[in-house]
Protein backbone atom coordinates (compact mmCIF):
# COMPACT_ATOMS: atom_id res chain seq x y z
CA UNK A 1 0.00 0.00 0.00
CA UNK A 2 1.73 3.24 -0.90
CA UNK A 3 2.34 5.90 1.95
CA UNK A 4 0.01 8.83 2.55
CA UNK A 5 1.34 11.86 4.27
CA UNK A 6 -1.88 14.03 4.32
CA UNK A 7 0.14 16.80 5.09
CA UNK A 8 -2.57 20.08 3.63
CA UNK A 9 -5.05 17.71 4.08
CA UNK A 10 -4.86 17.63 7.80
CA UNK A 11 -4.06 20.74 8.39
CA UNK A 12 -7.17 22.18 6.48
CA UNK A 13 -9.39 19.41 8.46
CA UNK A 14 -8.33 20.58 12.00
CA UNK A 15 -8.55 24.34 11.14
CA UNK A 16 -11.80 23.95 9.71
CA UNK A 17 -12.62 22.37 12.77
CA UNK A 18 -10.74 24.75 15.34
CA UNK A 19 -12.58 28.01 13.23
CA UNK A 20 -16.35 25.86 14.30
CA UNK A 21 -14.80 26.06 18.17
CA UNK A 22 -14.36 29.72 17.96
CA UNK A 23 -15.18 31.32 21.14
CA UNK A 24 -14.95 28.49 23.10
CA UNK A 25 -14.33 28.78 26.78
CA UNK A 26 -10.55 27.22 27.00
CA UNK A 27 -8.86 24.36 25.80
CA UNK A 28 -12.02 23.70 23.97
CA UNK A 29 -11.35 26.32 21.53
CA UNK A 30 -7.14 25.80 21.10
CA UNK A 31 -6.85 21.81 21.34
CA UNK A 32 -7.86 19.75 18.67
CA UNK A 33 -9.24 16.96 20.46
CA UNK A 34 -10.87 18.91 22.83
CA UNK A 35 -12.08 21.31 20.32
CA UNK A 36 -13.74 18.19 18.27
CA UNK A 37 -15.87 16.88 21.44
CA UNK A 38 -16.95 20.10 21.92
CA UNK A 39 -18.03 20.81 17.89
CA UNK A 40 -19.42 17.34 17.91
CA UNK A 41 -22.05 18.57 20.93
CA UNK A 42 -22.85 21.36 19.76
CA UNK A 43 -23.79 20.46 16.25
CA UNK A 44 -25.56 17.68 17.88
CA UNK A 45 -27.34 20.35 19.67
CA UNK A 46 -27.94 22.19 16.92
CA UNK A 47 -30.07 19.37 15.43
CA UNK A 48 -31.91 18.65 17.89
CA UNK A 49 -32.96 22.30 18.99
CA UNK A 50 -33.94 22.76 15.28
CA UNK A 51 -36.73 20.46 15.69
CA UNK A 52 -37.11 21.58 19.46
CA UNK A 53 -38.01 25.12 18.02
CA UNK A 54 -40.99 23.95 16.28
CA UNK A 55 -42.96 22.56 19.51
CA UNK A 56 -41.62 25.44 21.07
CA UNK A 57 -43.58 27.89 19.17
CA UNK A 58 -46.60 25.59 18.60
CA UNK A 59 -46.55 25.72 22.06
CA UNK A 60 -46.62 29.50 22.18
CA UNK A 61 -49.28 29.91 19.85
CA UNK A 62 -51.92 27.65 21.77
CA UNK A 63 -51.36 29.45 24.99
CA UNK A 64 -51.72 32.55 23.52
CA UNK A 65 -55.02 31.59 21.49
CA UNK A 66 -56.26 29.85 24.72
CA UNK A 67 -55.77 32.63 26.65
CA UNK A 68 -57.43 35.14 24.06
CA UNK A 69 -60.22 32.42 23.45
CA UNK A 70 -60.80 32.17 27.17
CA UNK A 71 -61.91 36.21 26.90
CA UNK A 72 -64.78 35.12 24.69
CA UNK A 73 -66.14 32.50 27.18
CA UNK A 74 -64.42 29.53 24.98
CA UNK A 75 -61.61 27.11 26.03
CA UNK A 76 -58.88 26.19 23.41
CA UNK A 77 -60.45 23.19 22.29
CA UNK A 78 -63.79 24.58 21.72
CA UNK A 79 -62.79 27.03 19.44
CA UNK A 80 -60.45 24.78 17.77
CA UNK A 81 -63.63 22.54 16.92
CA UNK A 82 -65.76 25.19 16.35
CA UNK A 83 -63.29 26.39 13.74
CA UNK A 84 -62.80 23.21 11.97
CA UNK A 85 -67.10 22.94 12.08
CA UNK A 86 -67.41 26.66 10.86
CA UNK A 87 -64.70 25.62 7.84
CA UNK A 88 -62.30 28.04 8.98
CA UNK A 89 -59.12 27.05 7.78
CA UNK A 90 -56.68 29.20 9.40
CA UNK A 91 -53.60 27.29 11.47
CA UNK A 92 -52.10 28.28 14.81
CA UNK A 93 -49.92 30.48 13.81
CA UNK A 94 -52.11 32.86 12.29
CA UNK A 95 -54.84 32.44 14.59
CA UNK A 96 -52.24 33.62 17.91
CA UNK A 97 -51.25 36.37 15.37
CA UNK A 98 -54.80 37.86 15.11
CA UNK A 99 -55.10 37.40 18.96
CA UNK A 100 -52.34 39.67 19.43
CA UNK A 101 -52.61 42.24 16.78
CA UNK A 102 -56.43 42.58 15.80
CA UNK A 103 -58.67 41.70 18.64
CA UNK A 104 -62.08 42.20 16.74
CA UNK A 105 -61.13 40.14 13.78
CA UNK A 106 -59.86 37.52 16.85
CA UNK A 107 -63.62 37.90 18.46
CA UNK A 108 -65.21 37.57 15.15
CA UNK A 109 -64.13 34.32 14.64
CA UNK A 110 -64.75 33.21 18.01
CA UNK A 111 -68.31 34.56 17.69
CA UNK A 112 -68.46 32.14 14.54
CA UNK A 113 -66.75 29.22 16.15
CA UNK A 114 -69.27 29.84 18.96
CA UNK A 115 -72.19 29.39 16.72
CA UNK A 116 -70.57 26.43 14.60
CA UNK A 117 -70.00 24.76 17.73
CA UNK A 118 -73.80 25.02 18.65
CA UNK A 119 -74.94 23.49 15.36
CA UNK A 120 -72.50 20.70 15.73
CA UNK A 121 -73.94 19.89 19.35
CA UNK A 122 -77.66 20.40 17.95
CA UNK A 123 -76.62 18.25 15.21
CA UNK A 124 -75.22 15.50 17.51
CA UNK A 125 -78.63 15.86 19.48
CA UNK A 126 -80.72 15.06 16.38
CA UNK A 127 -78.61 12.57 15.30
CA UNK A 128 -78.99 10.63 18.48
CA UNK A 129 -82.79 11.17 18.13
CA UNK A 130 -83.22 9.70 14.93
CA UNK A 131 -81.12 6.65 16.02
CA UNK A 132 -83.03 6.25 18.71
CA UNK A 133 -86.36 6.05 17.12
Amino acid sequence: MPRVKRGTVRRAKRKKLLGLAKGYYANKSKLYRAAKESVDTALKYAFVGRRRKKRDFRRLWVIRINAAAREHGLTYGQLINGLKNAGVTLDRKSLSELAISSPAAFAKLAAQAKGAAKIAVKSAKNAAKAARA
